[in-house]
Formats: structure tokens, C-alpha cells, sequence
């Protein structure tokens, strides 16, 4: 009994002493990323965005389109252009801060109803142009959105105005 205690003590250290070195063999955590699901392959916008804990956020004010023409600041054009206005000025802040549209997690869009279409947002012309930005080779992430309309924006001529929630991963 007596020879047993020393051994057993004995093996316990190595135990402790083989512990740290055992640990420094394990292979490191996996980088966290935001994980992004879609409901088809072939929708325009994704189902959901989960961003892990520690990741920066940005969050961009909404934003309306640029005049087609300085000196005509009335002439937005219709929604299509509108909303390419909106992606591109987003797209300059978001690198100019070292982000890009790859990063945007969520968009909220506020639209108002067009002539053109009784009275309804142009919903589609706005896809149209979000599928250039969004869901592309160069650019494969899709943000969550919610688009809402709504009876006015800022000022007459205002068909679109969008909001965003951008996040990396640590």
C-alpha cells in the first residue's frame, strides 16, 4: 500500500506536466464569421444574418438619391435610379471607412408609391438594381431586408430611401 501512494502521486505529475503540452497540440478555434442563410438560391435578399459575439457594428443613416443633375436637385429619376444612387453612395462610405457592401447584414427600405404603378412602390425596379450590388460573383452576401411603403419621404420626388446595419466578424 505504502509503494502505491508514492506511484500514484508520481503519475499524477506527469499528468499536470503533460497537461500544457497536450493543450498547446490542440488545433486552434475556428475564426468566428457571420453565418447567412438565403430561402432559395435564387432570392434576392437573405433569410437571416447571425453575427457572432465581439463583432463590430456599423450602422448607416438612411439615405436618399443625389440629384441626376446638380442643378436640377427636383430631377431624382424613377426608382431604379433612385436606388442606384443610394447603392453607390453607400458602397463609397462604406470603403471609404475600410467596409464594403459584403458587410451589410441588414437594410430597412422605405419606398412610396409611383404613379407609374397606381399608387404602389416599384419594388421590382429597386431588385433589379439590388442584384447588381448583392448576391453577384464579386460580391456573393445578401442582406436581410425589410421593405416597407410608406405615404411620403423627405421631400417631393423621393421614391426610395434605405438604411443599413453593417457587422464583421472578429
Amino acid at each position: 500500500m505504502m509503494m502505491r501512494l508514492p506511484v500514484t502521486l508520481a503519475a499524477a505529475g506527469l499528468a499536470l506536466l503533460a497537461a500544457p503540452a497536450m493543450a498547446a497540440t490542440k488545433a486552434p478555434a475556428p475564426k468566428p464569421v457571420i453565418e447567412r442563410t438565403a430561402s432559395s438560391p435564387t432570392a434576392v435578399i437573405g433569410s437571416t444574418a447571425l453575427v457572432p459575439v465581439g463583432s463590430k457594428t456599423l450602422y448607416l443613416s438612411g439615405s436618399t438619391a443625389s440629384p441626376i443633375d446638380p442643378a436640377k436637385p427636383e430631377e431624382l429619376g424613377d426608382t431604379a435610379t433612385q436606388t442606384k444612387s443610394i447603392l453607390s453612395k453607400m458602397k463609397a462610405q462604406l470603403e471609404g471607412m475600410g467596409w464594403g457592401m459584403g458587410d451589410i447584414v441588414k437594410m430597412t427600405v422605405f419606398m412610396v408609391g409611383v404613379p407609374e404603378k397606381g399608387g404602389r412602390m416599384d419594388n421590382g425596379a429597386m431588385n433589379e438594381v439590388f442584384k447588381t450590388y448583392f448576391g453577384t460573383a464579386e460580391q456573393p452576401n445578401k442582406p436581410t431586408r425589410s421593405t416597407v411603403q410608406v405615404a411620403a419621404l423627405g421631400r417631393p420626388g423621393i421614391y426610395i430611401e434605405i438604411e443599413a446595419i453593417a457587422a464583421k466578424a472578429p
